[in-house]
């Protein structure tokens, strides 16, 4: 599969329920997450469940922020912008199946190396956060994936995802 797709935004929140802050570069940390967000300070939501799982980076694409919200004006119901998704990274020119597809899989975002863990499902946080009726049916099959940090670095709006073979102590860009 060939991918065309890049960064379009990148978000922080600094606490549990804190309102998602747009950036334009962040430092993330290997086994820990992006520099000053809420799951790599052990803050976030989520961050006691047990058992515990890989929250060090979640992503989703325009795409599928775009068919959500449309389904929600169908519906007659508020959408969402892209930091309300309460997602890290937004990407453009890629599909939300796309995306999903690389749960398990080991990419890359600029020179920044990461792992799908598992697909981001929806919950009601971000529409109870805003008031608002809906999130988990317009986002089925749409809310991003999580991934873990295997390498530390920077992350920039405008790096690309690169999909990597695996190979013995090798990774090369495919």
């Amino acid at each position: 599969m060939k991918l065309s797709s890049q960064i379009q935004a990148i978000y922080i929140a600094p606490y549990a329920g804190a309102q998602m802050q747009a950036i334009t570069q962040a430092k993330v940390f290997m086994g820990a997450g992006i520099e000053g967000d809420r799951y790599a300070l052990n803050m976030g939501t989520f961050s006691a469940t047990k058992p515990a799982k890989v929250r060090h980076i979640s992503l989703i694409t325009q795409a599928g922020i775009t068919t959500a919200n449309e389904w929600l004006e169908a519906n007659h119901e508020p959408t969402f912008a892209d930091s309300e998704t309460r997602r890290n990274i937004v990407l453009s020119g890629i599909t939300a199946s796309e995306l999903n597809a690389l749960a398990g899989e080991t990419f890359a975002l600029g020179a920044v190396l990461l792992k799908g863990t598992e697909l981001c499902t929806p919950c009601q946080r971000p529409a109870k956060l805003l008031g608002r009726p809906s999130f988990k049916d317009a986002f089925d099959g749409r809310g991003g994936l999580r991934a873990e940090i295997l390498n530390s670095g920077t992350l920039t709006i405008g790096d690309e995802l690169a999909l990597i073979d695996e190979e013995p102590n090798d990774l090369i860009p495919r």
